[in-house]
C-alpha cells in the first residue's frame, strides 16, 4: 500500500507542478499549443499513460483550468485572437513597406 500512496502523492505533485507552469505560460500570454510546446521543450513534461490511453497531463490540467475559470479563459482567448490580429496587421504593414522600398530601390523620398 505504501507504494500506491507514494505514487499517488508523486502524481499529485507532478500535476501541481504542471498547473504552476501553465499559470506561468498564461502570464506570458501563450496559447495552449505554445504552452504545450514550451513545457515539452523546456520543462520536459512527458505524456502519461491513463486508463483512456496516452494523454498529456498538460492538456488535462489546462482543460480543467478552463472549466474552473470559464470567464477568464473566454477573455484570454479573445485577447489572444486580438493579439494575433494585431501581429498579422503589423506583418502586412512591414511586408508592404519592404515591397515599396524594394520596388522603389529606396530612392523615392517622402515629401512633407
Amino acid at each position: 500500500m505504501a507504494d500506491s500512496s507514494s505514487s499517488s502523492s508523486s502524481s499529485s505533485s507532478y500535476i501541481h507542478m504542471v498547473h504552476r507552469l501553465i499559470e506561468e505560460c498564461l502570464v506570458f500570454k501563450m496559447s495552449k499549443e505554445e504552452c504545450m510546446e514550451a513545457l515539452s521543450k523546456h520543462a520536459n513534461i512527458k505524456p502519461v499513460i491513463t486508463s483512456t490511453g496516452c494523454v498529456y497531463v498538460l492538456v488535462k490540467v489546462w482543460n480543467e483550468l478552463e472549466k474552473e475559470n470559464k470567464e477568464f479563459f473566454e477573455a484570454y482567448t479573445r485577447g489572444s485572437h486580438e493579439r494575433a490580429t494585431e501581429i498579422e496587421k503589423r506583418q502586412r504593414i512591414q511586408r508592404s513597406l519592404h515591397a515599396y522600398i524594394r520596388d522603389n530601390n529606396g530612392n523615392d523620398q517622402l515629401h512633407h
